[in-house]
């Protein structure tokens, strides 16, 4: 069996099903995509250019379908070359967002086109005027409807559809929900498992923790509105008031992965930090920036309290790790949570936008850890589940 991958950032959701793949006697695969990649047991990793930019003057509303378009049409100059050296797959994964999968089921008619559909866009009932903190500015609903363009081509042009949880699938419009199957992309339970012997040295800081220290950790791609991080910091001085002994990891970057960017020349980061600065002990709170892998799961092993938020959106996998690490989950009560959270059984929910809220379910935790044995245990069953 022959397998092509197609994701621009590859091996983005496809890291643990294409190794897996390739590790099929008889299986060959090859994965396409535009960026960097570290290899992969017997992937094929093949990379490819976009030609060309936006039109100067395009609508607006037009524009994000006419750069799809662009990387459908140099992932099929892609496909063609593939074509000629003689590849002909018999499965094609695909990630539908950014528009790639859009033109190869007419380079290889006969192949079967699976796409992940991660998340639809939609005016209503999921992120898009979810923080009254950031209105939805007019005319949204028409850039949202224009954004979905190239998804809809793409879902009409699939053979099957996949989405990683049920919340992400019921985004997706009925009309092709009866080739949609919801398969998470998985993570890796044997290697994200507890380690009671584990610490983590903060070098600037000076300061070693371990298992023992009253650690609450939050963990973003980039600090920012939509992973809930104004909600956190706001509830950060309660927590630190009532637990003197706690500390914050604070991980992300000061970039913006989603929603709105801030004001010129200002971060989320440091817009939400100033917001509180004057009520923190600063010589326990620690950004640390974005940090290796190794060093992320030794910090979630040593997390007395995780805080997870998000807007209703996708859920992200640091959920899922953090829960198969055996974390204390404090997260929001937001659709993509509660599908895997279970208040009380195997984390707690919290209002999303309730300070308050938040740091008393954390504080909870600090301050009986043989009660939040118990979760621990659960969060990693159902991660295994």
């Amino acid at each position: 069996m022959r397998v092509l991958f197609v994701h621009q950032n590859f091996p983005g959701q496809y890291r643990h099903v294409a190794p897996a793949l390739a590790a099929r006697p008889g299986t060959e695969v090859v994965a396409l995509g535009i960026n960097p990649a570290p290899p992969l047991p017997g992937v094929r990793h093949l990379r490819y250019a976009v030609a060309g930019r936006s039109s100067p003057g395009i609508h607006p509303l037009a524009a994000s379908f006419e750069t799809a378009v662009l990387r459908a049409e140099a992932a099929a100059r892609a496909a063609r070359a593939l074509k000629a050296g003689g590849f002909h797959p018999d499965v094609i994964c695909g990630h539908s967002g950014w528009g790639e999968t859009l033109f190869l089921k007419d380079v290889w008619p006969g192949a079967r086109l699976l796409t992940f559909a991660e998340f639809f866009y939609g005016a209503s009932g999921a992120d898009t005027g979810f923080d009254p903190e950031f209105p939805s500015p007019e005319g949204d609903a028409l850039r949202i409807r224009a954004r979905n363009a190239a998804q809809l081509v793409a879902f009409e042009a699939s053979d099957r559809l996949v989405s990683p949880t049920a919340w992400q699938a019921s985004r997706v419009p009925a009309a092709f929900r009866d080739r949609l199957s919801v398969i998470h992309d998985g993570i890796d339970t044997d290697l994200l498992r507890p380690d009671p012997g584990a610490r983590i040295a903060l070098g600037r800081d000076g300061v070693s923790l371990g298992p023992d220290d009253e650690v609450v950790t939050f963990v973003n791609r980039n600090l920012e509105p939509y992973r809930g991080y104004h909600s956190f910091m706001r509830a950060l001085p309660e927590i630190l008031r009532r637990r003197p002994r706690a500390r914050a990891v604070i991980v992300g970057g000061s970039d913006t992965s989603y929603g709105a960017k801030p004001p010129e020349g200002r971060t989320w980061r440091e817009i939400y930090l100033d917001e509180v600065r004057s009520a923190l002990d600063l010589s326990r709170v620690h950004f640390v920036g974005k940090v290796p892998y190794r060093d992320y799961v030794d910090l979630l092993r040593i997390s007395a309290a995780h805080v997870y938020l998000t807007y209703p959106f996708v859920l992200s996998w640091s959920m899922l790790e953090a829960m198969a690490l055996g974390c204390c989950i404090v997260g929001s009560a937001t659709p993509p949570v509660e599908e895997v959270i279970r208040h009380g059984e195997n984390g707690l929910l919290v209002d999303f936008f309730s300070a308050p809220a938040i740091a008393e379910a954390v504080v909870s935790v600090l301050a009986d850890p043989g009660a939040a044995a118990p979760l621990r245990a659960a969060a990693r069953l159902s991660a295994q589940a």
